[in-house]
């Protein structure tokens, strides 16, 4: 049977294993495409920056982030969400 101490020290090293093993797979998984993307809806214009793992999921949030300030309401997010940009400018990194 194990000390009270050693499974401590083993229960320790298991969390900071799996804590490094959290870090490491997030940093392995970075977006690959930044994207900024101007959108214009209801007569005003605004341009947002993003970045995804795909170049779809990139362009999704970079219009989410643009229409957040052009557009009031759930509604209209979802409207401007699908409104077709203006201009699409990919950011090399």
């Amino acid at each position: 049977m194990l000390s009270s101490r050693a499974k401590l020290v083993l229960i320790s090293a298991v969390f900071v294993a799996a804590v490094l093993a959290v870090m490491i797979y997030s940093t392995m998984s970075l977006p690959r495409f930044s994207v900024e993307s101007c959108i214009t809806y209801n007569g005003r214009t605004a341009c947002g920056t993003a970045a995804g793992p795909t170049r779809e999921e990139a362009l999704r949030a970079a219009a989410t982030v643009a229409c957040s300030s052009i557009a009031g309401g759930m509604t209209q997010s979802i409207a401007c969400g699908n409104t077709e940009p203006d201009s699409v400018r990919w950011i090399e990194e």
